[in-house]
């Protein structure tokens, strides 16, 4: 019972910081929220900030375990079409997910706060994604289905693109289906130019 109690307060946890911030979250909302009583929340976590960095931890392992780290690295394809639709399914996971949508948010909201936030802001949203595209377009020249290039200078101009957009569904969820169209055609576009025929 005691574990259902603590991943509770973190999943209303996670739903008020994103939407208020660190801030603009009250310890005795979010308690009374869960029908919990302060000190039922305090059996669990002694503050706010416990509370804060028990749910980064937790986001860190849920994201990595959908969408990939440096433990964790994405087959490389054996195909553009395939590349195609790596990409499309990571993209789905990030905009789709809820808790990854609100975890962006989190981070986005505190990353001029917290530097745990603002580190883990830099990774998700640009050295993690272009470490992991490096990877991807280092094998996929191996394989000869790409030109000859700098893998991580195209993981950059690759990956760019596709989290601002990513960042617009944020911002404008009733354009996700525009931008998940949006990133596949980018996908194919850059396929294109640097594919192998």
């Amino acid at each position: 019972m005691a574990k259902g109690t603590k991943e509770r307060i973190l999943t209303a946890a996670l739903e008020m910081f994103s939407q208020y911030g660190y801030a603009g979250t009250n310890i005795r909302e979010l308690t009374a929220s869960l029908g919990l009583g302060k000190s039922s929340m305090y059996r669990h976590f002694e503050s706010k900030e416990e509370i804060w960095n028990a749910l980064l931890d937790e986001m860190t392992v849920y994201y990595e375990n959908r969408f990939g780290s440096p433990e964790h690295l994405p087959p490389v394809p054996d195909s553009l079409e395939e590349f195609v639709a790596m990409t499309k399914h990571m993209a789905e996971i990030t905009i789709r997910d809820g808790k990854i949508v609100m975890t962006r948010k989190l981070l986005t909201i505190e990353q001029f706060r917290d530097d745990r936030a603002r580190d883990l802001a830099t990774k998700h949203f640009l050295t993690g994604l272009e470490d992991m595209f490096t990877y991807v377009f280092a094998g996929m020249m191996e394989k000869e289905l790409l030109r000859r290039e700098d893998p991580g200078m195209l993981a950059f101009a690759y990956t760019a693109p596709v989290t601002v957009l990513i960042h617009l569904c944020d911002r404008e969820p009733e354009r996700t289906d525009e931008v998940m169209e949006r990133i596949e055609a980018f996908s194919r576009h850059f396929m294109k130019i640097y594919g192998n025929k």
